[in-house]
């Protein structure tokens, strides 16, 4: 959203639009994102709240209220949120993808799969939903899957560096080094820092 006034001047605006109807949802989420962007996030937080309780219909409100508390790590608020937004628009893909990058984040592998893989159902062409995937699967230590997803991730991103890494690392763990050598230098030629007991691991591979 383009503010038309400088941010003080927006929030008067939308606060006097609120003190002449306290229920104008939109009018609410706005001022919610411009108190977002200030950085003013518990502010933030009642304004989307206010949104919300005005119009079930905002699922915006709560991708930003999702946003908010991944930003102030409480992670089962973001299940929250995000979950709350899919059910309002079930079509979203990038809500699914942010509650499966949280359900990642507690460990919940295979609650973080099925929705990932909704969210790219929905959009294919979410990058980071494709990474955190082939991440999920190399948690739960289902190799084979975890190099098909980082293959499909490095069709739609070939200079994606970590993309390489994770498929360095999903190839070692199937035994197929060459493969792993390979993707390990192509994260590094592409910038990306590969860790260096990962490296000494392929190092007696690199000589046989």
């Amino acid at each position: 959203m383009k503010e038309p006034q400088g941010s003080a001047e927006f929030i008067a605006e939308q606060k006097r639009r609120l003190a002449e109807n306290p229920e104008c949802a939109t009018s609410s989420y706005n001022l919610g994102v411009t108190l977002m962007q200030q950085g003013k996030l518990d502010e933030a937080v009642d304004a989307f709240r206010e949104a919300i309780q005005n119009s079930a219909r905002m699922f915006e409100a709560w991708v930003n209220l999702g946003y908010i508390f991944f930003k102030k790590g409480d992670l089962d608020q973001v299940v929250y949120a995000n979950q709350k937004a899919v059910e309002v628009e079930p079509r979203y893909a990038r809500g699914y993808a942010n509650l499966g990058f949280a359900y990642l984040q507690l460990g919940r592998t295979d609650e973080a799969i099925e929705a990932l893989e909704k969210a790219l159902e929905l959009n294919p062409d979410i990058v980071q939903a494709w990474n955190n995937l082939a991440n999920a699967y190399l948690q739960k230590g289902d190799f084979d899957k975890a190099v098909e997803t980082n293959l499909n991730l490095l069709k739609l991103a070939p200079t994606f560096g970590l993309g390489h890494n994770n498929l360095a690392v999903a190839y070692f763990h199937r035994g197929e080094h060459g493969k792993a050598i390979e993707h390990a230098d192509k994260a590094k030629d592409l910038g990306f820092d590969v860790h260096p007991d990962f490296l000494k691991e392929l190092e007696p591979y690199r000589q046989s």
